[in-house]
């Protein structure tokens, strides 16, 4: 009973570091640093592409990379605890970034907070899903559809080589909540061709 109960609350432990970390918002803090709100500006969007849009591609790129820094970092520490650990902190960050109780349940796509949870669990599906990111982005020059293509990059990739069935459930949480956050994109995208 002890030893559940110690593992039960190592996982409390996990998606609490995890969720909090990830509600951080890097994007809103530099643009604010800046002078500028992003949550009324461009897209209004708190990510690393209204960043770029907003403030220019460099302030993107390092929003960007706090953002995989967000779901990498507490990936990884409980990693080095428990290889499960890793899945319910690199989780938690993403869910954290998309509904940040310090923007009052707004957040980013979730793109980038994803990647880095990957990163640190399965760098090879990292790598493959950032393949499919930049070859659609560059056949489309469309992040949107970019994005959604490297969810299911990661979700090919874990049905063919995830090491467990929570692993496989994991990298289909994580693909679905990008799937959710870019459907606003494809709406939109539908309507204009309509209009």
């Amino acid at each position: 009973m002890g030893v559940v109960v110690s593992q039960g609350l190592w996982v409390v432990v996990a998606v609490s570091v995890g969720y909090g970390i990830g509600s951080l918002s890097p994007a809103v803090l530099v643009a604010r640093v800046r002078g500028v709100d992003l949550l009324t500006s461009g897209s209004g969007n708190p990510g690393a592409t209204n960043a770029g849009r907003v403030l220019g591609w460099p302030f993107g790129v390092l929003v960007g990379v706090l953002d995989v820094l967000k779901g990498f970092a507490p990936a990884l520490a409980f990693g080095a605890v428990e290889a499960e650990l890793a899945l319910w902190a690199g989780a938690a960050a993403v869910l954290g970034h998309v509904t940040s109780p310090i923007l009052r349940g707004r957040g980013g796509r979730g793109v980038a907070t994803s990647l880095g949870a990957v990163l640190a669990v399965q760098p090879w599906w990292a790598l493959l899903a950032v393949v499919g990111f930049g070859l659609t982005v560059a056949a489309t020059r469309w992040v949107a559809l970019a994005s959604m293509v490297a969810g299911v990059v990661l979700v090919s990739a874990a049905l063919v080589a995830a090491d467990s069935t929570a692993q496989l459930v994991w990298a289909v949480f994580l693909a679905a909540l990008v799937e959710i956050r870019h459907v606003p994109n494809i709406v939109r995208w539908v309507q204009t061709r309509r209009g």
